[in-house]
């Protein structure tokens, strides 16, 4: 630029030859234009620097940038004024739905109320109440009366927990409960009285009967206008919850029935101790105080945000709250951004992938790959790729294909060998147990039994002494597929150690698991070994009849094996029989002739 802006300045130079006169540096117009937009430059390279802002260098990107503006800013203009309307008119909805609910409850709630009031005010205007006011204390025979005419009036009216008549000094003349208790009255019950003609008290627990409890009471007076009483009543707070669960439509909606100073009395969801002690917060009273004939969003008693109303009950310092959680209030609007976002992001994928066609072809197989390598790596080896096309990607692609189905092989053979005795070919002892504790909650659960028979090679020591060890694991492997040629499919077969074996055999009782152990054990002394005759002691038990638990059931039928052992070998044993013979030990000790042995202290290690 300097170059330039000096061979411009010769050639402008005047004819007379002479130059102009020198000018301080800076002071070019054009020079400190051409400065600014150099420092410009700069400040842009670092800023993009900085922020990894991306360059579009190819067209492929540039066309993908603004299709994707394009696409971006109508939708998102769109679904914003869409979403706004739809909240509007969704609060406009729940609002006169919460309105219409909470003026429903609060004439009702006063309906109930007045009832209750009345019934008290038709009782005290009885004689029974009057005159054993009016008379002594010391009349035990009228009171007498009084408490069999609040009883009479308690049997019939059972909306009332308990009734009562006071004196003018709040003591209890008469109950309808066999005890009396003391009455939770307020403070300035008989001004209340006086001057309301009736009295509502405070919600309180009764922890004697688990109860949410209300005391109401009216006046006594005489034909004066004197008091001399009052006629009060227990409430309890169920049917409270009971009317105000029969407005509320739906389980989101919650309806709390409160004092005029936020005090929950009950809800329609519960009546507790908890709930008792709850207060609505001052602020959030307040707020809803302010917009009774509308809806507002809160601090819900429950700790949660809710959109709600307030409605006062008439002729009471009571009011009620209809709410339903914000979450539920909008879910349906909530549900209406979601699919417009993924409407807007499907937009998006369909102009990204028009903008990358080209782009996307090439990159795809590559991507595919990586895809299933990720796969793998998670431990998926069900990936199958499809080798489309030609060319080094689908070479790899085979190789891939081949090498994953190696694993799946590789992997199929160790979870085979994991479940599997090496010698027998049998279940081994860790899949027993899980098949046995699977079995165990399924038998629970449908109430039906099943049996585990435990069979034991007998003098197996000693025929590996004489006979060497190959020839005793040939006696184990004809051991084992005679007892599986014994048993049916679903039966599960294993080896439980050394030449002990473990027989486990869904929905069959006790009968049933005898006669197949009986068939084993006469099979397997029936079947001519080589070397000499073979015969197995075998334990039975039944679960849940001889043990609850799976651990429990093999112990049992191993402590009956055992005694099988003790009792001469060559039988079957059923669980809990002991040493005592019975009709289910059956088999005789005829290996006993060839192989004498003494008999093993309790509780010593079988190994014959």
């Amino acid at each position: 630029a300097f170059c330039r802006s000096r061979s411009s300045s010769s050639r402008s130079l005047p004819p007379t030859g002479r130059s102009p006169p020198l000018k301080p540096p800076g002071t070019d117009p054009l020079t400190q234009r051409k400065s600014v937009a150099l420092v410009a430059v700069e400040a842009v390279e670092s800023v993009s620097q900085y922020l990894r802002v991306p360059r579009l260098h190819s067209i492929r990107s540039r066309i993908l940038a603004l299709a994707i503006l394009g696409t971006v800013i109508p939708a998102a203009i769109s679904l914003g004024v869409a979403y706004s309307q739809n909240r509007r008119a969704r609060e406009e909805k729940i609002t006169q739905e919460l309105l219409s609910e909470s003026s429903q409850t609060a004439r009702a709630m006063s309906v109930w109320l007045k009832e209750r009031l009345y019934d008290l005010r038709v009782f005290a205007t009885s004689d029974e109440v009057s005159n054993n006011l009016n008379r002594p204390r010391s009349n035990s025979v009228a009171g007498a009366r009084l408490r069999e005419y609040l009883r009479s009036l308690h049997e019939r009216f059972t909306d009332f927990d308990q009734l009562l008549v006071l004196d003018p000094q709040g003591k209890v003349l008469a109950t309808s409960s066999p005890q009396a208790s003391a009455v939770q009255l307020p403070a300035d019950w008989q001004k209340a009285l006086r001057q309301q003609n009736q009295i509502v008290g405070e919600p309180y627990w009764d922890n004697a009967v688990k109860k949410g409890k209300l005391i109401i009471a009216v006046p006594v007076q005489r034909s004066d206008g004197h008091l001399v009483g009052a006629f009060a009543a227990e409430l309890t707070l169920l049917p409270m919850q009971t009317q105000l669960r029969s407005f509320v439509p739906d389980t989101a909606s919650t309806v709390y029935l409160t004092t005029a100073d936020g005090a929950l009395i009950a809800s329609s969801k519960e009546v507790s101790p908890t709930l008792l002690q709850k207060r609505l917060a001052p602020a959030a009273l307040q707020q809803l105080l302010e917009h009774e004939r509308g809806a507002v969003t809160y601090a819900s008693p429950s700790g949660r945000q809710a959109f709600g109303t307030i409605k006062r009950v008439p002729q009471t310092a009571w009011a009620v709250i209809s709410e339903l959680p914000a979450d539920a209030a909008f879910r349906e609007v909530r549900q209406f951004r979601n699919v417009a976002l993924l409407v807007m992001l499907g937009l998006l994928i369909i102009v990204a992938a028009s903008a990358y066609y080209l782009g996307i072809i090439i990159v795809r197989p590559i991507e595919r790959l990586a895809k299933g390598a990720a796969e793998v790596s998670l431990g998926d080896l069900d990936v199958d790729l499809p080798n489309t096309g030609g060319g080094e990607v689908a070479v790899l692609t085979g190789v891939f294909n081949r090498m994953v189905k190696r694993l799946r092989e590789g992997r199929d053979e160790l979870e085979r060998l994991s479940v599997t005795d090496g010698l027998t070919g049998l279940t081994n002892h860790r899949a027993l147990m899980q098949r046995l504790h699977d079995e165990a909650m399924r038998s629970t659960r449908n109430k039906r039994a099943f049996s585990v028979i435990m069979t034991d090679v007998d003098h197996f020591k000693s025929y590996n002494d004489s006979f060497g060890h190959p020839a005793g694991d040939d006696v184990l492997q004809r051991v084992a597929t005679l007892l599986k040629e014994s048993t049916r499919t679903v039966d599960c077969v294993a080896r439980y150690g050394g030449e002990e074996f473990a027989l486990l055999l869904p929905e069959t009782e006790i009968d049933g698991a005898l006669e197949v152990a009986e068939r084993i054990r006469a099979r397997i002394a029936a079947e001519p070994f080589p070397e000499r005759m073979v015969t197995v002691s075998v334990g039975v038990a039944e679960f849940p009849s001889h043990a609850d638990r799976p651990e429990k059931i093999i112990a049992v039928a191993d402590e009956a094996l055992y005694q099988a052992k003790h009792g001469g070998r060559n039988r079957v044993m059923l669980a809990g029989q002991g040493d005592a013979p019975s009709k289910h030990v059956t088999g005789k000790a005829t290996a006993e002739a060839v192989l004498p042995t003494a008999p093993r202290p309790l509780k010593a290690k079988r190994k014959g």
